[in-house]
């Protein structure tokens, strides 16, 4: 420890004036980095912090404390909030437009900054929003390079409150003290196979993206539906990542999907993604195979199902009411006077089934509805 860091554990005036500086240098202080370069505990800092509010000093907020001269209880017309997405792809457009359309989300400041999937990446937008003087940040977090104890680690040294979407973080303890909203993958994909059975399908295949946050509840869906089902074993395959190359891997891993399908007699399956599905659907129709009179098809999301080559039935995530709800949460958390002592908000959205014509409802509706014909002699 340096000798101005030993000088601050032993002096309380020392350590106030480090938390005063850092505020004046960077616009916030957070509870944990602090307690790290001084080398006391958090309870230390905190009770430092309460100490310098009395004295007009400073704001505490989640995690730390900013400039007295900010407000801590911002109107929505005056707040800066940000959104921290893995990228424009999947729901997330839906997602950001829903945030927009929130009445807090058409009065406040939202910036958008994109992760690529990259934790690295995501840590600095963190940095820069806060600095960018955000008051609340909604946030998906990269899961993919680090793990849930790194993501803990870099969460906790925000000062400001956090919203987490479209994650499955329920097993993390430490994250539990997040307020999230997330889609029900598990029961959306259920909803696919029941649909599907339904429709008099004993046997449904399965692929995915597995390099998904969703892909873990996806199959555990495809598990619960198939046991309470009864439905007899079919192939289950993972597909990579895409290429854009004229013969990539991921056109052969669905022709040969499609293949051990039909050699298994297998005539349905849920796909993940739609992109996959409805490319599915080109091979199946370059084979010769019909969607859906020889094989029909379910996809899960529905970015762009309804433009597929036959519009394909999709389990259609609530991107819109994800983004709506997260920045509602946000709001109810940034302008309670006690943020800390609010229970964390855990909402899931469960998805609705779009149906329209790669499964054959429309088809079997069809001839359900046909008058039958009567021969009189």
């Amino acid at each position: 420890m340096s000798p101005s860091a030993a000088s601050a554990r032993r002096l309380p005036r020392a350590r106030h004036e480090h938390l005063l500086r850092e505020i004046e240098l960077r616009g916030a202080v957070r509870v944990a980095t602090a307690a790290s370069e001084l080398g006391v505990n958090e309870v230390t800092i905190r009770r430092d912090i309460i100490a310098l509010e009395k004295a007009g000093r400073l704001a505490r907020v989640h995690g730390g404390a900013i400039s007295a001269d900010t407000p801590t209880i911002p109107t929505a017309a005056r707040a800066i909030v940000g959104l921290v997405l893995p990228g424009a792809g999947s729901h997330f457009p839906d997602v950001v437009r829903g945030a927009e359309a929130s009445p807090y989300g058409r009065r406040c400041r939202l910036i958008f900054a994109s992760t690529k999937y990259r934790s690295s990446v995501e840590e600095r937008q963190l940095e820069r929003l806060v600095e960018l003087g955000a008051q609340g940040i909604i946030v998906a977090p990269s899961l993919r390079d680090r793990s849930i104890p790194d993501l803990v680690a870099s969460l906790a040294e925000m000062p400001v409150p956090l919203v987490l979407i479209e994650r499955d973080l329920e097993d993390s303890t430490p994250l539990a003290r997040y307020d999230w909203v997330r889609t029900d993958q598990v029961r959306g994909t259920v909803l696919a196979l029941e649909h599907l059975a339904a429709l008099g399908h004993r046997r449904i295949g399965l692929a995915l993206l597995d390099r998904t946050p969703a892909a873990p509840a996806i199959r555990e869906g495809y598990a619960q539906a198939a046991a309470r089902l009864e439905l007899a074993p079919a192939p289950v395959r993972p597909l990579p990542k895409d290429e854009g190359e004229a013969d990539d891997p991921t056109d052969r891993a669905l022709r040969a999907f499609l293949e051990a399908c039909l050699d298994a007699g297998v005539r349905a399956a849920l796909v993940h993604t739609d992109f996959h599905a409805s490319r599915l659907v080109e091979i199946a129709l370059d084979l010769g195979v019909s969607v859906p009179e020889d094989f029909a098809v379910v996809a899960h999301d529905d970015e762009f199902a309804e433009l597929a080559m036959v519009p394909l039935t999709a389990v259609s995530p609530p991107g819109r009411e994800i983004g709506r709800l997260a920045v509602d949460t946000l709001f109810e958390r940034i302008r309670t006077e006690a943020p800390d002592r609010m229970p964390p908000r855990h909402i899931q959205l469960v998805p609705h089934l779009a149906v329209r014509a790669s499964c054959g409802a429309h088809r079997q509706q069809s001839d359900d509805e046909r008058p039958t014909s009567v021969t009189t002699g």
